[in-house]
């Protein structure tokens, strides 16, 4: 048997291996080095490929497939550098807990420590932050080598899907020559199946928790995101009739039951900034499924009340309380604990909370119809936002803006973020490859420093038909920041924080052949959003002030509170 012989067949045995574990999507970056699995990837039917020069913008692009699929993303590059430029998307995946399968060529181990050209030390390269990592051997004509590819791959792609999901990393060295006999037929794989099995919880656990349910009042959902199914929540919610405090990357803001709807509680991050209603709002049970929601006001109210039982339902057997407040950690999905309990009615406890949700509600309505600042921009766009739509939002303002302004609706829009380390790099490329998965029209809501630096992002649509409009809101810097202490030191802080570049976008849509309309009005920003989409990508730029934003923001904050004391401070 040739070189080219052993090489095709281990690298279609490989590429086989993949498809039989029941990974579809491969994101592949161009090089030399992985030259053999690019062509067996290609050549293979039942992929869907994917191209992006970018290594950095590539790992984001898939970690965006894989967060909307929650199944398995092959990522796969050359050796070198370009292995190191998947890091920043890895880490945000291992958080997020996102699953990736990242391959990545390697030199021949008589290359490694050498100074061979493009040759870096790629072995366990990503240290912690993948979940497993492995040295596959060099191709050779060897059945055991073929044996070991087999059970490597079936065990990484069982490894990226248990709980919790994440990244793992597979680093294959070719010697040269890389080329491949491309007629070559694939043999049959035997291992064929690696089952995972689910968490349930036990009898004696259920019979307490059930009783929670039925006799306790003063209780509280709090649901975040990260969740793997959101079917039957709320048919269960209904039942147990305690306020459900839902983040907006639960998924659970949107398509929300008309019976329901009182339940729902989105405006927990404005009403909780006010003292008189938190004191009447003290919880003595919390059942808190998936991640801790975006809300710093929430988080600050649970750790000062510390309800005498607090149970975290998590997957995974990672403690995610930050808070350091859980009582109960129960590692189950989520769904095992949505159960059939007695139909209680509502009670004072519930009620007060709907009655503080809607008082916020309406001034939020208000503050979208007469303001002018980022937060009623946004909130012009959630509500114009159609039935099975998509929209992904930047950390920083933007991620808030969709805790404050999305309100629940029974529309179907769902609503992805970056989350798993809150950065704002990598966003276009996510948003892009969420998009691509969830083959419904996508929106992304981001901010200018964001916007900068995933441009590389916008690459991928060269390559891909993409159905995405982009609002950039460009305050010309960092609007975060305005909100932080490090805002009152007025000497420093334009220069270190705030950034202006004075730069705007109008080149970069033309660069792309993208639609574009600059906005300086909420009158234009309408017509921007119900105009005629005409191109694959929309970019809307829309000019803001950040010193109005974080003025108009306190503002409402302050008149919510105002309100909120003259029923609840006479109360008490």
């Amino acid at each position: 048997m040739t070189n080219i012989e052993y090489l095709t067949s281990y690298v279609n045995h490989l590429v086989e291996t993949i498809k039989q574990a029941g990974v579809q999507d491969i994101v592949m970056c161009p090089g030399s080095r992985s030259t053999p699995l690019a062509y067996a990837f290609a050549k293979h039917e039942g992929f869907q490929f994917y191209r992006q020069i970018d290594e950095r913008s590539a790992g984001y692009f898939a970690l965006g497939i894989a967060k909307a699929k929650k199944n398995p993303v092959v990522l796969l590059c050359t050796s070198g550098t370009a292995a190191a430029n998947f890091f920043p998307a890895i880490v945000e995946a291992y958080y997020a807990r996102v699953p990736l399968l990242v391959i990545t060529a390697d030199r021949p181990h008589e290359l490694r420590e050498v100074g061979a050209p493009q040759a870096i030390d790629q072995l366990h390269l990503y240290g912690k932050h993948v979940k497993w990592s492995v040295d596959f051997p060099l191709p050779e004509q060897n059945e055991e080598s073929l044996a070991f590819v087999e059970r490597h791959i079936q065990r990484a792609v069982s490894t990226s899907r248990v709980f919790p999901m994440g990244p793992v990393h597979i680093n294959v060295p070719f010697r040269e020559p890389l080329l491949l006999d491309m007629e070559q037929t694939t043999s049959n794989v035997n291992m064929q199946v690696s089952e995972i099995g689910k968490l349930v919880p036990s009898a004696e656990f259920l019979e307490w928790y059930k009783d929670i349910l039925q006799n306790e009042e003063r209780g509280l959902f709090i649901v975040g995101d990260s969740l793997q199914t959101t079917d039957g929540f709320w048919e269960f919610a209904k039942q147990v009739r305690w306020p459900v405090l839902v983040d907006p990357l639960s998924n659970l803001r949107a398509s929300i039951p008309d019976e329901c709807m009182d339940l729902c509680i989105d405006q927990y991050d404005a009403i909780l900034k006010n003292d008189a209603f938190k004191k009447v709002a003290v919880p003595n049970v919390v059942v808190r499924f998936g991640a801790q929601p975006v809300s710093k006001p929430l988080m600050l109210f649970l750790k000062s009340c510390k309800p005498s039982v607090f149970i975290v339902v998590d997957e995974s057997p990672i403690f995610r309380d930050s808070l350091h407040i859980a009582t109960h950690h129960v590692q189950v999905e989520a769904g095992a604990l949505w159960i059939k309990t007695l139909e209680k009615a509502s009670s004072k406890y519930a009620d007060s909370w709907s009655q503080a949700n809607e008082i916020a509600t309406n001034h939020v309505n208000s503050y979208i119809q007469n303001e002018t600042d980022e937060g009623a921009l946004a909130g012009m766009l959630f509500e114009t936002l159609q039935d099975n739509s998509y929209l992904f939002a930047s950390s920083s303002m933007p991620i808030r803006d969709l805790d404050t302004f999305f309100n629940k609706t029974s529309k179907d829009i769902q609503l992805y973020a970056n989350r798993g380390t809150n950065g704002i790099d990598g966003v276009v490329s996510t948003a892009i490859g969420a998009q691509a998965a969830l083959n419904r029209p996508g929106y992304l809501l981001i901010g200018d420093l964001a916007f900068l630096h995933d441009l590389n992002g916008l690459i991928v649509t060269r390559f891909h038909r993409t159905d995405m409009t982009i609002i950039v809101m460009n305050n010309d810097g960092g609007g975060i920041f305005s909100y932080l202490p490090q805002s009152t030191e007025t000497n420093y802080f334009e220069h270190l924080f705030g950034t202006p570049t004075g730069l705007e976008f109008s080149h970069i849509a033309a660069m792309y052949n993208a639609q574009y309309s600059a906005v300086h009005s909420k009158e234009d920003f309408k017509a921007a959003l119900t105009g005629e989409k005409l191109k694959d990508i929309r970019i809307i730029e829309v000019f803001t002030n950040r010193q109005v934003n974080t003025e108009t923001h306190r503002k409402l904050w302050d008149e919510i509170s105002k309100e909120l004391d003259s029923v609840w401070k006479v109360q008490l």
